[in-house]
């Protein structure tokens, strides 16, 4: 069993192994910060005039909506850079060490919460330029933003696993594709689930990618009063159905993540 305050200080050193590879890698720094500036400004700017959302300023209600779709995004740099580990052998390096097995991937994952943060607070910025505005209190704001990046957080170890798993950057990111396109837009990221036909509606109400996004509008207080409560359960509960996905997804790929990179290890 490791000990967990070698466990935290080795992943701690990971993390800062993986921040300065972003410093010096600016191609990443720049993803972060391009991709969430045309998303908002797309869609603020081009489709922002033909979406109407009853009762609030769709710039308001998207903004919201992009910080989830843009993290959930975000969590496969950490696929993509574990599996880049394993090709150029960095992973191997890692092994001689005397370190946590657990860390490599911790590491991983930490490094990855602050490429996502920066992320984060380009899309605010981004946000407030466009006209979107926080009503709600400061805690509460904090509390919404603290909420997306702990989604981002679990969903890092799903792609860690896969990352861990194929051990091939290209097809990480064409996994990605296919699986993280349609669960953030058969959702209420970028208009409202009415909006959808009866099966998909059904499908984006029990998305948790619309319930981190319905719950950061309703932190946000870009929710207005006057909307009717939503019928499906998540999202009339928006942040505790949340909180339950985050759980069981770290509950069940943290386990097979840390497993998976041991296991690699022994193979190579």
């Amino acid at each position: 069993m490791e000990r967990l305050d070698h466990v935290l200080a080795d992943g701690l050193t990971i993390a800062r192994r993986n921040v300065i590879r972003i410093q010096r890698v600016p191609e990443l720094v720049v993803g972060a910060i391009v991709q969430p500036l045309v998303m908002i400004l797309m869609f603020a700017y081009v489709f922002g005039g033909s979406i109407a959302v009853p009762g609030v300023s769709y710039r308001e209600f998207l903004v919201g909506g992009i910080f989830a779709l843009i993290l959930t995004f975000g969590a496969s740099f950490t696929g993509a850079g574990l599996a880049q580990d394993m090709q150029t052998g960095a992973i191997n390096r890692f092994r001689v060490l005397p370190m946590s097995r657990s860390a490599v991937v911790l590491g991983r994952i930490a490094g990855d919460v602050v490429l996502n943060t920066l992320s984060l607070a380009v899309m605010a910025l981004a946000g407030l330029l466009v006209g979107w505005r926080v009503h709600g209190g400061v805690v509460d704001a904090a509390l919404a933003f603290g909420l997306l990046l702990l989604f981002s957080f679990a969903l890092s170890w799903v792609m860690a696993y896969i990352g861990l798993l194929v051990r091939s950057v290209e097809v990480v990111n064409n996994a990605s594709l296919l699986v993280i396109f349609p669960l953030t837009f058969v959702a209420n990221t970028v208009v409202p689930s009415d909006n959808l036909p009866a099966v998909l509606r059904t499908i984006a109400e029990w998305n948790p990618v619309s319930t981190v996004a319905h719950a950061a509008r309703q932190l946000f207080g870009n929710t207005p009063a006057g909307m009717p409560e939503p019928s499906a359960w998540p999202m009339q509960h928006a942040a505790l159905y949340t909180l339950g996905w985050i759980v069981v997804i770290v509950a069940v790929f943290g386990p097979l993540a840390i497993n998976r990179y041991q296991s690699a290890q022994l193979a190579r």
